[in-house]
């Protein structure tokens, strides 16, 4: 197989997606046939999620690095659907920490069955996923993942630890982006390297790839959330807020505004009450301090030192492909 299409034919993520569609069908095929529970109910709770129209974008990646360090074989199928299922994973035991109604515009797992089912599914696919990428034999790949789960879960206690409260350092905020989010991601990026057989060298720098990757997607998202093309996205303005989440643009304006502002928005995050009113205001201020511009420069700094680590890399089509995923994670809303 080869290193995939000419260079030439990669510009945006649309040609990635159409250029890689086949292997991703591939990884989509994985997933469905390791949905094979002899419980009925949970095959079709995970498959309530799995089918609502995420990006496969960790398979992707995995893909790409793979093929960057010149693989070519078949086995990324089975690993990239393994790596969803952990995702997967995440999104249902999030939704519950966040009683989340709605997901990608449906209703989530636990509106439908309940939390415990939501739980208990999304500990199933992480089961389902630890024991099977054992059948690797790769003690690399088992640490890698291994480590991806640990950090998740000590992300996600953090951000709990910190919820309501607007007082979070800037560096513990992205503690958590990067274990949250950007862990599973990086561990993604070098599963793909391993696979490859690649040096350590290699392996190393697609991991801080897709750590960098994955704290400036996190950055983006979390600015949407205060910006009017996440509705577009789907996103509910203020949600973060509404939930007591302080986020970067909201550390920022926290640090930038009056503290008779301050002690509103607070106030706010503690009760987690927030008026339409409130919510215009808070825009209004993120506007005039400069937050929302602050923190997707912060997202595009992470992007460019992302792009950076792949410059030991000779040109290729995955390169090209994992440089145009770099920009769009961040420009997805356009």
């Amino acid at each position: 197989m080869s290193n995939g299409p000419s260079t030439s034919t990669i510009h945006s993520m649309a040609d990635v997606w159409e250029a890689y569609r086949a292997e991703l069908d591939g990884v989509e095929h994985q997933v469905r046939q390791n949905l094979d529970s002899s419980v009925a109910l949970v095959n079709t709770v995970a498959a309530h999620i799995l089918s609502s129209g995420g990006k496969r974008v960790r398979p992707l990646l995995l893909l790409l690095s793979a093929r960057l360090c010149g693989y070519t074989g078949r086995e990324h199928y089975q690993l990239g659907s393994l790596i969803e299922f952990i995702h997967t994973a995440t999104l249902l035991h999030d939704d519950v920490v966040d009683e989340a109604d709605i997901r990608r515009g449906r209703r989530t797992a636990r509106k439908v069955w309940g939390n415990q089912i939501s739980i208990l599914v999304g500990d199933y696919l992480y089961s389902k996923a630890m024991a099977q990428i054992v059948e690797f034999r790769s003690h690399g790949m088992n640490e890698v993942l291994a480590e991806a789960c640990t950090k998740m879960a000590e992300g996600e206690v953090l951000q709990l630890y910190y919820n309501g409260n607007p007082s979070m350092p800037e560096s513990d905020y992205i503690k958590i982006v990067e274990h949250k989010t950007a862990g599973l991601i990086a561990a993604a990026c070098r599963m793909g390297a391993i696979l490859a057989d690649a040096s350590e060298e290699r392996q190393s720098a697609l991991f801080r790839f897709g750590q960098y990757l994955g704290i400036a997607f996190q950055v983006a998202d979390d600015t949407l959330d205060y910006n009017a093309d996440g509705e577009r996205l789907g996103k509910t303005l203020g949600q973060d807020l509404r939930q007591g989440k302080a986020t970067l643009p909201l550390l920022h304006l926290l640090d930038h505004c009056s503290e008779q502002d301050r002690n509103m928005i607070k106030d706010r995050m503690e009760t987690r009450t927030l008026s339409p009113e409130d919510l215009e205001r808070i825009l209004g201020l993120m506007q005039s301090t400069g937050s929302l511009a602050y923190a997707m420069e912060r997202a595009k700094t992470y992007i460019a030192a992302a792009q950076h680590e792949l410059e030991a890399f000779e040109d290729s089509s995955a390169r090209r492909a994992l440089i145009v995923a770099a920009d769009y994670m961040i420009t997805r809303d356009r």
